[in-house]
């Protein structure tokens, strides 16, 4: 036999030995390795958490996150003044923005004493929009409202120098915009300035004015009522992004833009919080609407890419009408009156005025008591059987029968739309037929003047078109004549408007007959110690 087959050569138990020292080693060193990377893993984390800048980039990521002012993303350009260097160091470049945003609601009645209540005018800074080839004769329009040495702050943007004897102390500063041809417009109906136009929000902004809390956008053909406006934004948080403002009276106009959307025409209120937001993103956000129409849709549509809903108001009025504007004007909401827009695209407001007399007496009726102009007051005769509407400041219609509030309410349709259509369902708003009848038609007094005596005012209309209007009812009418035949003035006696905001009702009115020419009606807030509701006032 072979002895091979009978014994176990060294060689062949060598190998088993082997294999066990290098699996002995391979663990010690996978060991060895493990406590390696934990301790330079340790040791990275370590000089991370305690370095300098770590520990400053924390601390103010802790501010920013207990405060909802601090915006988390770096402006496109040069840092404005207004806006805080320590804020660099948490912009994140090239991400969308976060918004905190806030509750973007109304104070409280407590809120608005404590904190609304420090609104004042000069906390307003106004952006109107304004074109050099019509400034000399749009200028006149800002003169009416705008109020020379004061605490006013505002300028008139236009794409251009004028003359500078254009220009009067009387007058908000004339900046010039600057130039948008880099940014694409592909809207074939509309016009490029509408991007100049809607950057005026960033280039006021950017002005760095101190202690601002509103910028106010409008047009060089825009009439404001600055007390209320002041009353208006009062009711708002500053403090939130807030947008502000109000639709088209036109129901094309607002299917093509948007029922969401504040007009610019007749006004924009923005918070100073938003309009820092606006500043950020603005430009990228006007390359990516670039098909859009004019100023107003792009600067609604970058607020909505922020998230802030419009806060409509009744009293911003866009006023996309043409023809007379006296239907609007004798049915104005319940509300504070603020801005009116288009002003040379109506008929003159006042019988016998021009366009420009009869924005000076609407506004320096405006101006004598603000919160109750244009406010609606109606009242009865029950034993002549008329109806008496005042529009407060703007005329007195006096109806030859009984006609109940909730047709009152309507807006005469005296007007067409922006678009020239002319029916009931082109507009907003709740609208009825002009009377075809003159039988049934009011006689209508407009306003002279408005006085105030002590905290009243004292307003007298004067009849309009009395003998024409007269011969058409004795002929048409006999044998009826029309509504008191020989009083040719009523007076108007307002007394001051209490807890607008808590009690917002029309005004309610009583007559008094103080002569066969004269007639007396006593206007003031519905409410306790009313003159009495519809059907005590009629007798049914």
């Amino acid at each position: 036999m072979d002895s091979s087959s009978s014994s176990t050569s060294p060689l062949c138990r060598s190998p088993p030995r082997n294999r066990s020292r290098r699996w002995r080693q391979s663990r010690t060193c996978t060991a060895v390795v493990v406590v390696a990377a934990l301790v330079i893993t340790t040791t990275a984390w370590l000089s991370l958490v305690f370095s300098g800048t770590t520990a400053r980039c924390w601390h103010r990521f802790k501010n920013w996150e207990g405060s909802p002012h601090k915006l988390p993303w770096k402006p496109q350009s040069q840092n404005p003044n207004g806006i805080e260097e320590e804020d660099k160091d948490l912009f994140l470049e090239g991400t969308a923005p976060s918004l905190p945003l806030g509750r973007n609601r109304s104070l409280s009645e407590d809120e608005r004493r404590r904190d609304g209540a420090g609104l004042a005018l000069n906390h307003i800074v106004f952006g109107i929009a304004g074109s050099s080839q019509l400034w000399k004769r749009r200028k006149e329009f800002i003169r009416l409202w705008w109020r020379k040495n004061s605490s006013m702050r505002g300028h008139v943007w236009l794409e251009e120098q004028v003359d500078d004897k254009e220009w009067d102390e009387s007058l908000p500063r004339i900046m010039i915009s600057e130039d948008t041809s880099r940014f694409w417009y592909t809207n074939p109906t509309g016009h490029p300035s509408g991007l100049r136009i809607a950057r005026i929000v960033l280039e006021t902004f950017r002005l760095g004015l101190s202690d601002v809390r509103w910028f106010v956008l409008g047009d060089d053909d825009t009439i404001f009522s600055v007390d209320n406006l002041v009353d208006v934004l009062s009711k708002y948080d500053y403090n939130e992004m807030v947008y502000i403002g109000g639709p088209s009276e036109s129901h094309s106009a607002n299917t093509y833009f948007s029922h969401n959307m504040a007009y610019g025409g007749g006004g924009i209120a923005i918070s100073y919080p938003l309009a820092k937001a606006l500043y950020s993103v603005l430009d990228d956000c006007l390359e990516r609407y670039h098909r859009l129409h004019g100023s107003d849709d792009r600067l609604h549509a970058c607020i909505s890419e922020l998230g802030v809903p419009l806060s409509r108001e009744h009293g911003f009025h866009q006023w996309d009408i043409r023809g007379s504007a006296h239907g609007l004007l004798s049915a104005h909401p319940i509300a504070p009156f603020v801005s009116i827009h288009h002003v040379e695209a109506v008929e003159p407001i006042y019988p016998g005025l021009s366009s420009l007399e009869s924005l000076k007496l609407f506004t320096k009726v405006m101006k004598v008591d603000p919160m109750s102009f244009l406010q609606r007051s109606i009242c009865y005769d029950r034993v002549r059987r008329l109806t008496f509407s005042v529009s407060l400041g703007y005329a007195i219609q006096v109806f030859p029968s009984i006609v109940q509030p909730q047709i009152l309410e309507r807006s005469e349709m005296t007007y067409s739309a922006w678009n020239k259509i002319h029916n009931l369902d082109e507009f907003d708003l709740d609208t009825r037929d002009p009377s075809k009848s003159v039988c049934k038609s009011p006689v209508l007094f407009f306003v002279e003047d408005v006085e105030r005596q002590g905290n009243n005012t004292l307003g007298t209309y004067v009849r309009a078109g009395r003998l024409k209007d007269d011969f058409k009812r004795k002929v048409l009418c006999f044998p009826r004549s029309a509504p008191l035949p020989h009083v040719g003035r009523i007076q108007a006696l307002g007394y001051p408007l209490k807890n607008w905001h808590l009690s917002p009702r029309r005004l309610c009115c009583k007559l008094n007959q103080t002569s066969d020419e004269l007639l007396t009606i006593s206007v003031r807030q519905c409410g306790k110690g009313s003159f009495g509701s519809f059907a005590d006032s009629v007798g049914i």
